[in-house]
């Protein structure tokens, strides 16, 4: 994905770690109806990438995201008619979707605010790194809607439990960033000037590592949130059987025996 060229966000390509960053940082980078469609693509098309292995998805200007727009999204949703909303609420649960099945980790770096749709972003990834100023809130009752938004209810308790996850979508209310260090939804607070630097080295961790059994790790995480407990064993039991056919899994075994550290291709 080298010649990506989103029109609604940045992009960069560094080695084979890709960055993504909002790009309206006078208003906290909100979401509009095209950087939505856009997200969606740019994540639905990093599942047949062979250029990317790990996703950084960072703040700008301070801030990480400040939900939907206002202006562009709120005002022109009311009054419209049912489909059109439901066409919207689909859009917006798809890049959720599209990010579970992305097939590469992706990190939040959160910066400042991320708030409604911009936590959302921040509880789809799958390792969330913060700075002691980050503000997460899933405001959305305080614009008169359900908590339930984009797998909210669905995701977030598997976070940081049911009871502060309903607390959090009762109310509204901010999560401070100590609050999300000591719950287990940020996995780590650095200072601001530091945030992107511990992204990128934790991405670049993980795209040295054995990215085709990342890929199945994260394949398993997102589908046993539907499988008892025996059909987990069992499907963990394959994927495993599936990465021991790869190079990767001799190359460990190699180096171990030569005292070695392996020097992982993804295949």
């Amino acid at each position: 994905m080298a010649e990506w060229r989103p029109r609604h966000f940045s992009w960069e390509l560094s080695g084979r770690v890709a960055a993504i960053r909002l790009d309206n940082p006078s208003r906290k980078n909100p979401l509009t109806f095209d950087s939505y469609r856009e997200l969606r693509d740019t994540f639905r098309a990093l599942a047949d990438s062979a250029d990317v292995d790990v996703v950084v998805f960072g703040s700008n200007g301070g801030n990480f995201c400040s939900g939907g727009d206002v202006h562009d999204i709120i005002g022109p949703l009311i009054g419209r008619p049912m489909k059109d909303l439901l066409a919207f609420t689909r859009l917006t649960g798809d890049l959720v979707k599209a990010m579970l099945t992305c097939g590469k980790p992706v990190i939040a770096a959160v910066d400042g605010v991320a708030v409604g749709a911009g936590a959302i972003i921040a509880m789809a990834a799958d390792l969330r790194l913060a700075t002691p100023q980050a503000k997460c809130a899933f405001l959305f009752t305080r614009v008169g809607l359900a908590g339930c938004d984009m797998g909210a209810c669905a995701m977030l308790p598997r976070i940081i439990g049911q009871g502060r996850a309903a607390d959090l979508l009762y109310t509204g209310r901010t999560m401070s960033a100590e609050e999300g260090h000591a719950w287990g939804f940020w996995n780590a607070l650095h200072p601001a000037e530091r945030l992107e630097e511990e992204a990128q080295a934790l991405a670049r961790r993980l795209a040295s590592g054995p990215t085709f059994a990342h890929s199945m790790t994260k394949t398993q995480l997102s589908q046993e949130w539907s499988m008892g407990l025996m059909e987990a064993i069992e499907s963990e039991a394959q994927a495993q059987a599936i990465c021991m056919q790869t190079r990767d899994f001799e190359r460990a075994y190699r180096a171990f025996v030569a005292k070695d550290r392996p020097v992982f291709e993804g295949n």
